[in-house]
């Protein structure tokens, strides 16, 4: 995973005598040994090395963060040439979030109009009131920085600097009183107010004063969610809008909760690659890496045992962590506070007991129903025939913004409710008569069911008559939608294998068969003797639809309680276990990361359609194994593969089917009539028109997939490359040839010809990339044995 993030120590020492100080006051002592200031060739060989990771991973943007010790003591001139040295290197679509963190006792006219003139955004630290401020924060010899630090203040507030103001950062001490701090830096006018815990650890606990309970630092941080609540959010503060944005399975904005990887790292004055600055707190070197600015590239330090660690999300961490109720909110704490010496990091945070207290508090005050984040809200009616030609031609080559697939998913939901009224309509008056009800007070909710892809595969089956074709999911879909509309109701709902089913919710184990009376209020549902409480947990009967929450704000559902969901062509996984289902959630996180990094136009549609996935069993010989159904939009079924690079391509591959069935619902291609058969390079047996067509699309994102690689690894050798290269030299050459097959049909509409002139214009870019004369003579054999077997056992052609 590549870094975004840098902290550059512009100075190691400070002007401040903080005893709360994690720097000069913990175990860590290598600031002893630095260089009090950066030197020129510190900063030069930074700024190249950060713009050489951006170019190698196509950063669009990279934030750096100017710190220390305090960094202003390292004087305008230095800091200029650090803002200098970084925006000449960057490459040309790399744009630099330059940012400078500072005790703000320096902060005159002088530096504020640097600030202005290199547009660098200042963050202050402030722990309060003034008696609050002073508790920790005082000069050497005793005296107060407060006034000081409020100087600073209004200066960053005046009209000509308030736009350099980036917020606040306040340490939590259980001895101040939370409202006065509050108070006192909310009167300060912040963009933001981030609080953050002391650094502490098992062997090193944080303070517990007499008569505060056992988790003051949790009520400390409820009394000011409180007042900010009670306020009305006046200004944003990072750690409470992390919590909310974790509870809704979206990404943290802090490194101090949530599960998303960290992608930081600290250069310090003397060139060495750190880790996060918060690990001196653990013991003396816990930072070091090794690795220097002269010595090592990025790529080098990411692959750092430490820094892996720290990016491995659910799945690093203690068993005590994973079984936890609010882990995907919490992520185990700050990684520095998990340290015990014998046991490294591998245990839950020492501040466990406050974060599971303050989190649960926050969960039970804005809980939303037993259920799942709905999808998104309904996007615009799509123009009348589906798609915009604009859209059209964006779809044709291979991508689809969120905009798009968003109208996609509009067009699709339209026909799934065109599909339930051919259904439902008069089937069963009592469920239709709740979800007409539904569809009047609370339509984003029914849609929320309705999208669920599985609905319109049991629909198709109901009127085709095959298999699943039954009408009493009727019942569960309008129960679903009330439960999620904490909506009053009752209805009897079908027993299947022992369990009743609530689409997009989940499913509750009753045992034997039959039908059972579901009633459902504010609270939660009863089914049967069972209730299941708004805020009832997954345990007993309960079985709730399982999420991986993704960076990027990206949740997708783990579906494997539907029974609709056995749609594809390889037969679906049972529910799964706990450690199957982290093994899952860490190889997403993996495999989005390289999709957000590697296939930027491609992950747009997909976190914007791909809603479900179906995990399905290993194929044969444990063989790699995916599908998508052509009545499942917004689902793909998966084997989940050894490798997050795998899953990365199997996943863009399965949504290019989906997108293009979606297409095809709405926008004739090519003549219905053609009952040809074709030559599709990657298949032994002939395949009609449509088939040809999805496959081709399909493969303009394997060959994208492979073509990102071949160039990371430009200039390298090793199996891993050869690999890639041969890889790209078949795709690009399967997928080239199977759309001059389609142009050369005589099947194709006008539409049809202009999708398929969009694929070429695709695919044109992947040609030229240099393989080696070793894989393109590998491939050109490969597919030349391929077309002769053809030949010999399917001699009809087009």
């Amino acid at each position: 995973m590549p870094f975004t993030q840098f902290v550059l120590k512009m100075h190691a020492r400070c002007d401040l005598a903080c005893d709360h100080c994690y720097v000069y006051e913990h175990a860590d002592t290598s600031w002893r040994g630095r260089p009090r200031a950066v030197s020129d060739d510190v900063l030069k060989r930074t700024a190249e090395r950060i713009a050489e990771h951006a170019s190698a991973h196509r950063l669009r943007t990279v934030h750096v963060v100017l710190h220390g010790g305090e960094p202003l003591l390292a004087g305008p001139a230095l800091l200029r040439r650090a803002a200098e040295e970084l925006r000449r290197a960057l490459p040309d679509g790399c744009a630099l979030d330059l940012r400078i963190h500072t005790n703000g006792v320096l902060l005159d006219q002088e530096f504020c109009e640097l600030f202005d003139e290199l547009d660098i955004k200042v963050g202050l630290s402030i722990d309060g009131d003034r008696a609050s401020n002073d508790r920790h924060r005082r000069y050497a010899d005793g005296r107060s920085s407060h006034a000081k630090v409020l100087a600073a203040v209004e200066r960053l507030r005046r009209p000509e600097f308030r736009h350099l103001y980036a917020g606040l950062l306040c340490t939590v001490d259980v001895e101040n009183d939370p409202v006065a701090v509050y108070d006192a830096l909310v009167e300060l006018d912040p963009p933001r107010i981030d609080f953050l815990l002391p650094h502490a650890t098992w062997d090193e606990p944080p303070k517990r004063p007499a008569g505060m309970g056992g988790t003051p630092y949790a009520d400390w941080l409820r009394t000011v969610y409180e007042r900010w609540t009670a306020a009305g959010r006046p200004v944003p503060v990072r750690m409470f809008d992390s919590v909310h944005r974790t509870l809704r399975g979206q990404s943290s904005l802090t490194e101090s909760l949530g599960l998303d990887p960290a992608d930081l790292v600290v250069i310090e004055t003397d060139g060495s690659f750190e880790q996060a600055d918060s690990l001196k707190t653990a013991y003396d070197g816990a930072p070091a890496t090794g690795f220097d600015v002269f010595a090592h590239s990025l790529d080098e330090v990411a692959a750092h045992p430490g820094m892996l660690e720290r990016q491995s999300g659910l799945a690093g961490l203690s068993a005590e962590c994973r079984s936890c109720p609010v882990v995907r909110s919490c992520g185990g704490g700050l990684y520095a506070h998990r340290y015990r010496t014998g046991d490294g990091f591998a245990n839950p945070s020492v501040f466990c007991g406050d974060l599971l207290r303050f989190i649960t508090t926050v969960r039970d005050r804005t809980a939303a129903p037993v259920v799942v984040p709905a999808q998104p809200d309904r996007a615009e009616p799509v123009p009348a025939g589906g798609l915009t030609e604009a859209q059209l031609d964006e779809l044709a080559r291979g991508y689809g913004s969120a905009e798009t697939v968003h109208a996609l998913a509009a067009a699709q939901l339209g026909l799934t409710r065109r599909l339930l009224a051919a259904v439902g309509s008069g089937a069963d008056s009592e469920s239709w008569e709740l979800l007409t009800s539904l569809d009047q007070h609370a339509p984003q909710t029914l849609d929320a069911v309705l999208g669920h892809p599985y609905v319109r595969a049991w629909a198709v089956r109901c009127l085709q008559g095959g298999p699943g074709a039954d009408l009493g999911t009727l019942r569960e879909l309008a129960a679903a939608a009330a439960i999620r509309a904490r909506r009053e109701f009752a209805l009897t709902v079908p027993v299947r294998d022992g369990a009743v089913l609530l689409p997009t919710v989940g499913r509750v184990l009753v045992g034997g068969a039959g039908e059972v009376r579901l009633t459902g209020d504010a609270g939660g549902f009863t089914v049967g003797e069972i209730r299941i409480g708004a805020d009832s947990r997954e345990g007993g009967p309960w079985q709730p639809v399982r999420r991986a929450a993704l960076a990027g704000a990206w949740t997708v559902a783990l579906e494997d309680t539907d029974p609709q969901r056995d749609s594809h062509q390889w037969p679906a996984e049972d529910r799964l276990p706990e450690a199957e289902l982290l093994r899952w959630a860490g190889a997403l996180q993996e495999a989005w990361e390289l999709i957000r990094r590697d296939l930027p136009e491609y992950a747009q549609g997909l976190r914007a359609g791909l809603s479900t996935i179906t995990p399905l069993r290993p194929g044969p010989d444990g063989r790699d194994v995916s599908a998508a159904a052509r009545q499942a939009f917004g689902a793909v079924g998966v084997a989940r593969p050894r490798t997050a690079p795998i899953l990365a391509l199997l996943l863009v591959h399965e949504f290019q089917h989906v997108k293009l069935g979606a297409v095809l619902d709405f926008h004739d291609l090519y003549d219905q009539s053609d009952d040809r058969r074709y030559y599709a390079p990657w298949r032994p047996d002939p395949r009609p028109l449509e088939a040809l067509l999805q496959g081709t699309y399909a493969h303009l994102a394997v060959t994208e997939f492979w073509g990102t690689r071949v160039r990371a690894y430009d200039g390298l050798g090793g199996e891993a490359a050869e690999t890639a290269r041969l890889q790209l030299a078949t795709w690009r050459s399967h997928t080239a040839e199977a759309v001059e097959t389609l142009a050369g049909s005589g099947a194709l509409t006008p539409l049809g010809q202009r999708f398929t002139d969009g694929m070429r214009a695709a695919t044109a870019p992947w040609l030229e990339v240099p393989v080696g004369a070793r894989a393109e003579a590998q491939a050109r054999a490969a597919a030349a044995e391929r077309l002769a077997r053809w030949v010999a056992a399917a001699p009809v052609g087009p």
